[in-house]
């Protein structure tokens, strides 16, 4: 058993590769815009007026560390928002969530991030990246184990929630997950607050998604247990993963150049103080 896994899980050393979009998602809205090309290694997702589109992982996790490259909505995606996260559904669901909000032609896309632990997120925070994620394809990445939560960006990270349930701080430690993106119209609120509404002259939006690789805990919900999947025993390392030294000082970096929202910092919000974990 890997320490720290709260369900009895069994870890197989199997060769971990990047996935396939044909045989590891289904489509869960939006038909054919959905669309899967190169033998599924590469998909893509449309938004028009009548729908957006997205997809889900057949498979639930617990636990695990999700890689996949994305290519944003190029030009004006004012309106748009292109999401990748995983999530339990309904309502006491936990939740780890990406989403790019789009923009006006020129200006920065928002990378928006949240936790969802038992039903209650608010944890929100918004950075702008450091590139042009419309150029070319980049690595978005979730690592999720029993102590910690880490998003990165190529290999960067950006935000870390630790496990602190001793503190009274709800954690996803209970409940798997399905791994979901989706590109979808949210002009009411995406674009500076909804200030900027989509145009529909430069649809359809489209986002493309490759290079999908996945180092995690499949879930059968048959046992109610899950099976470690990764590609030697040194990669079950992710189980216990944190950041050291050097990762402290990126996610500093990232924090203190790029990051434009912390619910950490928002007094407004919580003007009885913050919440435990901040």
């Amino acid at each position: 058993m890997v320490l720290g896994c709260l369900f009895v899980i069994s870890c197989l050393v199997v060769a971990a590769s990047a996935g396939n979009f044909n045989q590891d998602f289904k489509t869960t809205f939006g038909g054919g815009r959905t669309n899967i090309q190169d033998s599924g290694n590469l998909l893509t997702l449309s938004l028009d007026q009548a729908s957006g589109s997205g997809f889900q992982s057949v498979n639930q996790y617990m636990y695990g560390k999700f890689d996949i490259q994305m290519k944003l909505v190029p030009g004006n995606s004012a309106g748009t928002v292109t999401t990748y996260y995983l999530s339990s559904v309904g309502s006491g669901h936990d939740e780890i969530d990406l989403e790019f909000l789009g923009n006006l032609s020129g200006d920065p896309y928002v990378l928006h991030t949240n936790v969802f632990a038992q039903g209650k997120g608010d944890r929100e925070q918004q950075f702008y990246l450091w590139f042009d994620p419309t150029k070319d394809f980049h690595t978005y990445s979730i690592l999720w184990n029993p102590q910690t939560i880490i998003i990165s960006v190529d290999g960067t990270p950006i935000r870390q929630f630790k496990n602190m349930a001793s503190n009274g701080v709800a954690f996803p430690n209970g409940q798997p997950m399905w791994i979901y993106s989706s590109l979808w119209d949210a002009e009411d609120w995406a674009t500076r607050g909804g200030l900027v509404k989509t145009d529909w002259s430069q649809a359809p939006f489209t986002a493309s998604y490759r290079n999908y690789t996945a180092q995690a805990c499949i879930w059968s919900s048959t046992s109610s247990s899950s099976s470690c999947t990764t590609s030697s025993s040194r990669a079950n390392s992710w189980m216990s993963e944190s950041l050291d030294n050097t990762g402290q000082a990126r996610i500093k970096w990232v924090q203190n150049n790029y990051m434009i929202y912390n619910y950490c910092t928002d007094a407004k919000r919580f003007p009885q103080g913050f919440p435990p974990e901040c």
